[in-house]
């Protein structure tokens, strides 16, 4: 085991290495929100979506946030979720890490790139297969004494497990 994921406390570490890459995320953020501001200002928002300066600086960031994550998990051994969205009113309602949760959502995300040409491998084949992985998964977990209430695989995000208001569409109309 590495001292950074050792049970006991860790003193010493410098933080001058994390703060620079937090500006480095927060310069990229600032500099987001200001091409995207001008783009919408020349497209709708479906192009703006799928504007190549957009989608350019959302690789940077999500990058940044990548390099955050292993530096904050290979020095101090933490598993920061610095990604997840929380909007007002969906707050977890303890963080005490006592406190035993019934039930809980775990997602496990594939970046998958498909096969030089020519194939016949499509993303709905890598879908299948991934379905294929849920499903034995289910079992093993069944079999570790766990319930799995829900579970489904979807391609370009994770499964949305709201049961609060299930008349809705996906554009949240009843």
């Amino acid at each position: 085991m590495t001292e950074s994921h050792d049970q006991s406390p860790l003193s010493g570490v410098d933080a001058a290495p994390f703060h620079h890459l937090v500006d480095q995320l927060a310069a990229r953020l600032h500099s987001y929100v200001d091409t995207a501001v001008g783009v919408r200002a020349e497209f709708g928002s479906t192009e703006a979506d799928e504007d190549p300066r957009v989608l350019a600086l959302e690789t940077e960031v999500g990058g940044l946030n990548a390099q955050l994550y292993d530096l904050l998990h290979q020095q101090l051994g933490l598993h920061p979720e610095l990604t997840g969205m929380i909007w007002e009113g969906d707050e977890p309602v303890s963080h005490d890490p006592d406190r035993r949760v019934s039930v809980d959502e775990f997602h496990l995300g594939f970046v998958i790139g498909l096969p030089p040409e020519p194939t016949d491998q499509t993303a709905e084949a890598a879908l299948g297969l991934i379905d294929d992985g849920g499903a034995d998964l289910v079992e093993r977990l069944i079999e570790a004494g766990f319930t799995v209430q829900e579970w489904g695989s979807a391609r370009g995000g994770p499964v949305g497990f709201d049961d609060e208001d299930d008349d809705t569409d996906e554009d949240g109309d009843r």
